[in-house]
């Protein structure tokens, strides 16, 4: 062993919180974690949406990618606002170093080869939701890990609606409510899933997926 790869080795620190995802990831293709953004993170990024949702600059959401886009309100309803990394906020940074690390120890543990990510800001108002569908593309299948963190307030209710639902492999669903600072990671091109009609109030979140290439 050479002194390069033996200062790797006493640099690097289990994270037991990303060993959980892993390990989930690798059992069910998903993980859910709670508290991965503390209440005090999601209560800024929370006002960060709502400031720039209050200003008109969300758009209706499309489905395809940039290559084949069109926006089919039978399909989905909500409004998106891309995070571009290089206008970032400090509190949008502070959001993409947790990422980042996550994406950092992935790479480092499990050899995933993740070299990009997007996220945009969501918002689900009263009536919409998103039709069951996968989160790659037939002319592109870059996309690794979804990701979803959840930005709801203390206040929301499970019969609020707008719960994601994931078909797992053997068709069994695994029915996650929105809850505030909940993240769910999973694997982008095996698991279908769907956003269930929201019946009150607004459904927050951002939302990104972890690319290759």
């Amino acid at each position: 062993m050479d002194s390069l790869e033996l200062f790797e080795q006493l640099d690097f620190k289990v994270n037991e919180q990303y060993e959980q995802i892993i390990e989930n990831l690798s059992a069910q293709k998903f993980s859910i974690v709670d508290e991965f953004f503390s209440s005090e993170e999601v209560d800024l990024l929370r006002a960060t949406l709502l400031d720039k949702y209050e200003e008109d600059r969300f758009k209706k959401s499309a489905i395809g990618n940039k290559v084949n886009e069109s926006i089919e309100k039978s399909i989905r309803g909500d409004f998106i606002l891309w995070i571009n990394e290089a206008e970032q906020s400090e509190l949008e940074k502070l959001f993409f170093n947790k990422i980042n690390d996550l994406v950092a120890y992935l790479n480092r543990t499990c050899f995933m080869g993740i070299l990009h990510k997007e996220f945009h800001y969501a918002v689900y108002p009263e009536g919409t939701f998103y039709k069951r569908h996968l989160d790659t593309f037939q002319n592109d299948g870059r996309r690794k890990l979804s990701i979803v963190c959840y930005l709801n307030d203390e206040c929301w209710q499970k019969s609020n609606g707008g719960e994601l639902v994931i078909y797992k492999e053997n068709e069994t669903e695994e029915v996650i409510y929105p809850l505030p600072g909940r993240v769910v990671i999973f694997e982008s091109q095996f698991l279908e899933h769907e956003v269930k009609p929201v019946k009150k109030d607004r459904r927050l979140s951002i939302t990104g997926w972890l690319k290759t290439r």
